[in-house]
C-alpha cells in the first residue's frame, strides 16, 4: 500500500480545491533547530507544486504550544525532532503503524473523520526516507536483501526507524546491531520484542564475530561522524571496518550529514567497492515523503533535483565556512 493511500485508512482529506493557493502553514517543533536544513528543503518542494504554504521553526519542548498550533486552522501538518518525537506523539489524535512500531513520531498531517472533524495522525517518515533513498539508487535492492542480513550502526532513535525499515521493505532475515554501548543495545532489543517480535537482532560485540558472520547486503548508519575515543567507540569501528572489508559487497547508507555527507563510513564503503548513498539523500526522501502526505500529491522531479542540489550546496558552505560545526 503507497504512502498516500494509507494515510486514507485514517480519514478524508482536509484540502478544499484550491488548497495551493490557500496560505497554510507547517511547524517544525524541536530543541536546537535554529540550524535546521528543512525550511530550505520544504520551501524548494513547496514551490516545485506550486503551493503558496510556508514552513516556520517552532524551538520548543512546551506541549502547550504544540497543542496551541495544531488548532490553527491553517495548520495543515507539523515536524517533530529531538526531543520531541516521543512526547508529542502522544497529543496525536492516532498513529500509523511505523509510528507505532518505531516508538517515534516525525510527522503529523491531518485527515478528517466521518464527522468532518480534523484528526492529527503522527507517522515516522524517517524509515521511508531510507528505504526511498535506497531503492532509488538500487531498485533491485528489496529482491537482492531478501532472506540476507542487515546491519544497523548506533543504538538510538535512528537506529529504530533503520531496523523497521529493514525489516519491513527489505526482508532481512537478521540484523545486526554495532554499537559503543551494550545498554542501548538491551533497551533496543526489549523495545522491538514488546512491538514486533518477528525482528531478529543480533548484537556485534567483536571484530571476530563480523568476520565469520554472514555479510551484511545493507549497512545503516546512525551515530555521528566522530572520531572513536571510547573502549566501546573504538570497537564498534573495527566492527564495522571488518565488515566492509569482507569479499561480497552491498550498499551503505550513512544517515549522518553534517558538517559533511562525506563521512568516514561513506568513504570507507566506497573505497571498499561498497554502493554509497549519503545522509543529504535520506534527508531529502523523508522531506519528500512528508511533502505527499501534506499536499496529497507526489513531488515533481524538478523539485527533488533541485532539492538535493540545495542540500549539498547547503552542507558544502557550512563546512567551508568560519563556524562550520556538527549540529
Amino acid at each position: 500500500m503507497d504512502l498516500l493511500k494509507q494515510s486514507y485508512t485514517h480519514g478524508s482529506s482536509p484540502l478544499p480545491p484550491n488548497a495551493t493557493a490557500t496560505p497554510y502553514h507547517v511547524y517544525l517543533f524541536g530543541g536546537n533547530i535554529s540550524k535546521s536544513l528543512s525550511p530550505l528543503l520544504h520551501s524548494i518542494l513547496f514551490r516545485a507544486n506550486s503551493a503558496s504554504w510556508s514552513f516556520h521553526l517552532t524551538e520548543t519542548t512546551d506541549s502547550e504550544i504544540f497543542r496551541k498550533r495544531l488548532q490553527d486552522k491553517t495548520c495543515i501538518g507539523t515536524t517533530i525532532t529531538m526531543p520531541n518525537k516521543v512526547s508529542f506523539g502522544l497529543l496525536l489524535d492516532g498513529l500509523t503503524e511505523e509510528a507505532r512500531m518505531i516508538g517515534a513520531v516525525n510527522t503529523s498531517f491531518i485527515r478528517l473523520d466521518k464527522n468532518g472533524q480534523r484528526r492529527h495522525i503522527g507517522t515516522n517518515t524517517d524509515c521511508i526516507g531510507i528505504r526511498d533513498s535506497i531503492l532509488y539508487r538500487m531498485p533491485h535492492a528489496a529482491t537482492a536483501a531478501k532472506a540476507r542480513p542487515s546491519m544497523v550502526i548506533g543504538g538510538g532513535g535512528a537506529a529504530r526507524s533503520a531496523i523497521f525499515a529493514l525489516w519491513k521493505w527489505f526482508g532481512s532475515t537478521e540484523i545486526y546491531i554495532a554499537n559503543r554501548l551494550e545498554a542501548e543495545v538491551d533497551a533496543l532489543m526489549t523495545f522491538f520484542q514488546s512491538t514486533a517480535p518477528d525482528i531478529t537482532l543480533k548484537y556485534l560485540t567483536t571484530v571476530e564475530e563480523a568476520a565469520t558472520c554472514e555479510t551484511p547486503y545493507i549497512v545503516v548508519g546512525t551515530i555521528p561522524n566522530n572520531i572513536p575515543r571510547e573502549p566501546g567507540e573504538i570497537t564498534c569501528r573495527k566492527i564495522c571496518d571488518t565488515i566492509l572489508r569482507r569479499k561480497d559487497k552491498g550498499i551503505v547508507l550513512d544517515m549522518c550529514y553534517l558538517p559533511s555527507p562525506v563521512t568516514y563510513l561513506y568513504t570507507n564503503g566506497k573505497g571498499n567497492g561498497w554502493t554509497v548513498i549519503p545522509g543529504t539523500e535520506a534527508l531529502v526522501r523523508v522531506c519528500i515523503a512528508q511533502q505527499i502526505l501534506w499536499l496529497e500529491k507526489d513531488v515533481n522531479q524538478q523539485g527533488v533535483d533541485d532539492a538535493m542540489s540545495a542540500i549539498w550546496k547547503a552542507v558544502n558552505q557550512r563546512q567551508s565556512g568560519p563556524k562550520a560545526s556538527k549540529i
